[in-house]
């Protein structure tokens, strides 16, 4: 989410436009975590199967992105007061998002997410500007082996899980840690190191065709307002949707969660008869609703805990052998 911007290039548009083709398909995942957090859908369906490699490719994206535009923005030279201002809204953004999340969502809040990456990214990777784009690329890819292969319990502590080596990843609805991830901003800067000014012209006056490119453009632009502001706007949106519709029957997501975790450690028929009596009693004390909301914990709510033992006892009863 840096300024596409190079010399006498002026503003790469190209850049502009992918940084807002990789906004929309963030705002698409957000969208589906967003069903998933009003009960519209399972709740893990946005951290599972191929929406976590969507995630994750998004993320790349984005910070490949990164490191291309510190070249072009800074490859002739730290242009400091730009560079301070952009790092200074990045890093206040980041820490807003901590602070809300915070309080929204204590037990996932984002301390270490894709704006706290891109701010500490953009610092570690200023020595790389001045290095030949082969040595840019070849520490890229040691950091990226060894944050994909190496981990040890040194790291398993809150003071170190910005390094993303701990055996233990922590619980955060947003992680994106030096390893690997400062690989894909080393990846963007030995990229454009390597590209040819001639080519960089090219690319500078070969922006997508509108009207799609017009809009990309824009997004692409005001990308830290755009991520700033979209979440809010859907989360309400849906908000207001649900007030007037009523929350989804958050049964048939339920009992397929409740069965894909159970099959894993009991028998079918154990999870059949522990699952219905789950649902049954969930429904009959209206407390569906709260469970696709995230409104009940069942392992932390005393009545959630008191209706799993239950079922759990009447499981075991009905099929002892298991």
């Amino acid at each position: 989410m840096q300024n596409g911007t190079v010399g006498q290039l002026g503003r790469v548009v190209l850049l502009d436009q992918l940084r807002g083709l990789a906004l929309l398909a963030m705002t698409l995942y957000h969208f589906v975590w967003d069903l998933g957090f009003f009960g519209y859908v399972l709740p893990d369906t946005a951290s599972t199967g191929l929406w976590v490699l969507f995630a994750r490719a998004i993320a790349f994206s984005f910070l490949f992105l990164v490191g291309m535009s510190l070249v072009l923005g800074h490859g002739n030279g730290l242009r400091r007061r730009p560079f301070l201002i952009r790092l200074s809204q990045v890093a206040g953004a980041a820490a807003i998002i901590s602070l809300v999340t915070w309080l929204a969502i204590p037990g996932g809040f984002i301390f270490f997410g894709i704006l706290h990456a891109i701010a500490l990214f953009s610092v570690l990777a200023l020595p790389f500007l001045r290095l030949p784009w082969w040595a840019t690329l070849l520490t890229a890819l040691i950091i990226g082996t060894v944050g994909l292969t190496f981990t040890n319990e040194i790291f398993n502590t809150p003071l170190l899980w910005w390094a993303g080596m701990s055996p233990t990843p922590p619980l955060s609805n947003d992680y994106v840690p030096v390893f690997p991830w400062f690989a894909a901003t080393l990846l963007g800067v030995a990229t454009a190191q390597a590209m040819s000014t001639s080519l960089w012209r090219k690319a500078a006056k070969a922006p997508l065709p509108s009207p799609a490119g017009r809009p990309l453009s824009f997004i692409g632009r005001h990308s830290l307002v755009y991520y700033l502001l979209h979440q809010p706007i859907m989360l309400g949106l849906i908000w207001v949707f649900q007030s007037v519709t009523g929350p989804p029957d958050f049964t048939p997501a339920f009992s397929q969660l409740c069965q894909r975790q159970c099959v894993a450690v009991q028998s079918k028929a154990f999870c059949q008869t522990y699952c219905g009596c789950m649902s049954d009693k969930l429904v009959n004390g209206s407390l569906m609703a709260d469970i696709g909301s995230g409104a009940l914990n069942l392992s932390l709510d005393p009545k959630g805990r008191e209706i799993v033992q239950a079922c759990t006892a009447d499981a075991f009863e009905a099929h002892p052998a298991e």
